[in-house]
This record gives structure tokens, C-alpha cells and sequence, in this order.
């Protein structure tokens, strides 16, 4: 999983409590909207509080409208400054009544769009600068305490509610970031199978065509029939690989909405098919393959086409590592004990391995793919080296 930092660039800055004064990102049409909301609040509240300056001495209240009319305007400066405002408009709010709007709405800002480590300590200043308020203009009906008090379940209101409301933010943020990273794992995944179908079918077809090619290399003076033959082999496996990398690449071009296209896949039942290849490539195969009971139910179409693959494999090692010892393949199962593959074939002498490792170039990454192939399926794959200087691949996968 990939850890917050890597996920910054979906956060908005005003969430991850970045300092005051940058300059967010450009409002969209629901900021607008909800920044004009606010701002016919903050005004709302203070037409709604200017009774209560009535009669008070005639520079106090100019005062009043004045710095009421500011920290109204100062309302749409709440996404860049929020804390600033915040502090502002609570201290002022501790003498002037028409500034309670703006600093409402600066609380909640401050709330939404600032940590707690931050949010806190504003929202205590708050309650701190509404004590000289109760005292300078105490409620006749409630009085010093009773005003207080009132003010302070009014500011713990607006910062729960702001809190509550950044916590939804961050968890429709954090859901976000875990589709991303689901969606990029799964295209990840796609294009390990995808490799490992290229590798597998690719790999196979070249070993064979490149046996062919060697064949004519080192017998320049076999008969027409036998040339004609090796050249109508090259022929047919370049065909059957570029056929099957068009097939691969159809499926890298593909829309996301489009339906995959289903091309063939390999079972059980082809590889006979396969091992006669091998045979007409001058590859010594010896097949043997159990079939079930005729009452047992067919394989599972992936599990006959992971056991292909890995035969086909093991044949194409046998060939770049191995090449003229003969090969056995065994396949055995039964549904609930599983399907064995096993490929054996005898290691050539250190002096002949050195003259032919090099004939077939290899990318070393077969009997991983094969590893994960198996275990992708929930089964297993192990290799060794024999007593009788035999290689031995076996894999087991599950057959329900």
C-alpha cells in the first residue's frame, strides 16, 4: 500500500493544515457557492444583531458598522487566511457585537479546513475572549454567566459541526485514494499476466523456430526435402508467434469500456498437440498423461491452461539448456487431490552446456514466471536436481 505522503497531490491544501497566506486552488462553481452562502450568513447575523447597539453612544455604534461591514467583506478571505481571520474577528468580537457573524463564520472555517492541533487552540481563544464580551454587554434575561455560557454552547456547536464535516471530507478523500490505488494495482496485475502470457507463448515459438534455423546453419548439405521442411517449420512458428503477440497487443489497445476479446486458450487436451511440436522441432518427448475417470468432471479450463503453460515452458528450457536429451512429461489428477505436473530431463555434461547455453538467449525469468503462475492458481512449483543428474520441475495445483 502506498503511504499518505504518496497520495499528497489529492488532498487539498486547505485539509492537509498547510500555512496561512498560500493560495489555494482557483474556487469552483461549488465554492462560489458556497462562499456567497456564507458570506449572506455572516451579513444575516449582523443585521440580526444590530438591535442590540441601539442606543449605545453614537461613535461606538459607526465604530460597530464599520468593522461589522469589514469582517463581512473579510468573509471571502476565509480560504487563504482562515486562522488569522479567526483571531481577528474573536478579539475584535470581544467588544463589538456586529463582528459575531464573520468570526462564526471563521470559526467553522477554521474547523473544516484545519487540524485539530490548530483548530483547538482557536476555538479556546474564542471562549477566552468571550468573557470581557459577558461582562461589557451582559444578556439582561440570562446575565454574566448565563450570557456565557450561552456563547460558549454556540461556539462548541459551530467547531463540532466543522469538525464533523472535514472528518466526511477526509474520509471521501481516503476512499478515493484506496480506488486509485486498487485501480492501479489491478493494472499492475494485468500487465504481470499479460507478460507472463507473452513470455510463455513467445518464448516457446522462437526456441522452436530457432532450432530450425540452427539446424540449417549446421547442415548445409542436407537433403532439398529436409531443408524445404525446416524452412516450412520457421515459417509456420513466425506466423504463430506474430499471431500470437497481434492477439496480445489487441488486448493493450482495447478501450477500458470495451468487453476483453476472448481468444483461444490452451487445455489438457492440447497438449499432445504440443508435445508432437516439440517432436517435429527434433526434441526426444515422452508424454504421459493420466486422464481422469470417465465419470470424474472435465478440469477447469484455467487450471488445463496453467498446466500447458507450464509444460510449454519446461519444453522451452529443456530446449535453450538441454538441447537433444530426451524429455519426459508427466501429468496426473484427480479432483480434490489436485493435478501434477512433472518435467525431467537429463543435464548435459558441463563441456556440451557450454557450447549450446548460448545458441537460445534466455532472460532468466521462465521458472519465476512459472512460481508465480502457480501460485497465483494456489498451488505450488519446486525444482532440483536429481540423484541420476536429472533436472526435475514439478508443480502442483489445486483441482477442486
Amino acid at each position: 500500500m502506498k503511504s499518505r505522503t504518496e497520495y499528497r497531490w489529492l488532498l487539498p491544501s486547505v485539509l492537509l493544515g498547510e500555512g496561512e497566506g498560500e493560495r489555494p486552488a482557483r474556487r469552483s462553481t461549488r465554492d462560489w457557492i458556497v462562499d456567497t452562502a456564507l458570506f449572506l450568513s455572516a451579513c444575516g447575523l449582523a443585521i440580526a444583531s444590530a438591535p442590540d447597539i441601539a442606543g449605545k453612544p453614537r461613535a461606538y455604534v459607526v465604530a460597530e458598522q464599520v468593522l461589522g461591514a469589514l469582517a463581512c467583506a473579510a468573509v471571502w478571505l476565509r480560504r487563504r487566511w482562515p486562522v488569522t481571520l479567526a483571531l481577528a474577528t474573536s478579539l475584535l468580537g470581544s467588544v463589538f457585537t456586529l463582528i459575531g457573524g464573520a468570526g462564526v463564520v471563521a470559526l467553522f472555517t477554521v474547523a473544516v479546513h484545519r487540524p485539530f492541533k490548530v483548530a483547538g487552540p482557536v476555538a479556546a481563544f474564542f471562549l477566552l475572549t468571550a468573557i470581557p464580551y459577558v461582562h461589557i454587554w451582559p444578556d439582561p434575561e440570562f446575565g454574566v454567566w448565563g450570557s456565557f455560557l450561552l456563547l460558549t454552547a454556540v461556539v462548541m456547536m459551530i467547531f463540532a459541526w466543522g469538525i464533523v464535516v472535514r472528518a466526511r471530507r477526509q474520509l471521501v478523500i481516503s476512499l478515493r485514494a484506496r480506488a486509485s490505488a486498487a485501480a492501479d494495482e489491478a493494472r499492475q496485475l494485468e500487465r504481470e499476466r499479460i507478460a507472463r502470457e507473452m513470455h510463455d507463448v513467445l518464448a516457446h515459438r522462437i526456441s522452436i523456430l530457432s532450432l530450425h534455423a540452427g539446424a540449417l546453419e549446421y547442415s548445409p548439405g542436407a537433403p532439398p526435402e529436409q531443408i524445404q521442411r525446416a524452412a516450412s517449420a520457421i515459417r509456420t512458428s513466425a506466423h504463430q508467434a506474430l499471431q500470437d503477440l497481434r492477439e496480445v497487443i489487441g488486448v493493450l489497445r482495447q478501450a477500458p469500456e470495451d468487453a476483453r476479446p476472448e481468444r483461444p486458450q490452451p487445455t489438457l487436451a492440447d497438449l499432445p498437440a504440443l508435445v508432437e511440436e516439440s517432436r517435429q522441432a527434433g526434441m526426444d518427448v515422452a508424454l504421459d498423461l493420466v486422464a481422469p475417470a470417465p465419470s470424474a468432471p472435465a478440469p477447469p479450463e484455467a487450471l488445463g491452461r496453467n498446466a500447458y503453460r507450464i509444460v510449454q515452458e519446461a519444453l522451452t528450457n529443456a530446449r535453450k539448456h538441454a538441447p537433444g536429451a530426451p524429455v519426459t512429461v508427466r501429468v496426473t489428477g484427480t479432483p480434490g487431490a489436485g493435478l501434477t505436473v512433472e518435467v525431467a530431463n537429463p543435464v548435459p555434461a558441463a563441456a556440451h552446456r557450454r557450447q549450446t547455453a548460448s545458441e537460445i538467449p534466455g532472460a532468466g525469468t521462465g521458472l519465476i514466471g512459472l512460481a508465480e503462475r502457480a501460485k497465483l492458481a494456489g498451488g505450488r512449483l519446486d525444482h532440483h536436481l536429481a540423484d541420476e543428474g536429472a533436472f526435475v520441475l514439478r508443480a502442483w495445483l489445486p483441482w477442486s
